[in-house]
């Protein structure tokens, strides 16, 4: 079995067994990882790892990434990636707007909204800023921006 430490970055995996103790378990559970449930390693950092899950954020070491057992989710191989990864041409959907308060709010204000499609048009030649097309208009992104909103690239 693979462990969730093993997983390449934006891989969408479902988690198979969490093996930790059951103070640990039950810490992981009232975060909402759960047998069954489908993450995505989005960043590592020394020892530290940051995993998305449920739409949020959380920080988990090493030690417990090597714990969770998971597996390859074989009917859906899109992979997950912030919206500045996407080249020219390339469409995804968007799964999660991260950012808080007045940034997050003007994001969703212009349209990035859990679901919506998007596709990159233009990159400046320096990739900042960028233009999408997004519900049937053309939006310029800051890179700083691009980088909060996470997208399930479509499938070619």
């Amino acid at each position: 079995m693979t462990t969730l430490a093993e997983m390449p970055l934006n891989q969408v995996v479902q988690i198979e067994a969490i093996q930790l103790n059951s103070e640990l378990k039950r810490h992981m559970q009232d975060l909402g990882m759960t047998v069954g449930t489908k993450v995505a390693v989005v960043n590592h950092s020394g020892d530290n790892s940051i995993v998305l899950l449920h739409n949020t954020r959380v920080a988990l070491d090493e030690s417990l990434l090597m714990n969770i057992l998971v597996k390859e989710i074989t009917e859906d191989q899109q992979a997950w990636s912030s919206l500045d990864q996407l080249a020219i041409g390339e469409e995804g959907q968007i799964v999660n707007v991260h950012g808080s308060g007045a940034v997050k709010r003007r994001l969703m204000d212009m349209g990035l909204t859990k679901g919506t499609k998007v596709k990159v048009v233009k990159l400046a030649p320096l990739g900042d800023p960028m233009e999408i097309r997004v519900r049937g208009y053309e939006l310029s992104l800051r890179k700083s921006e691009s980088e909060m909103v996470v997208v399930a690239k479509e499938a070619e």
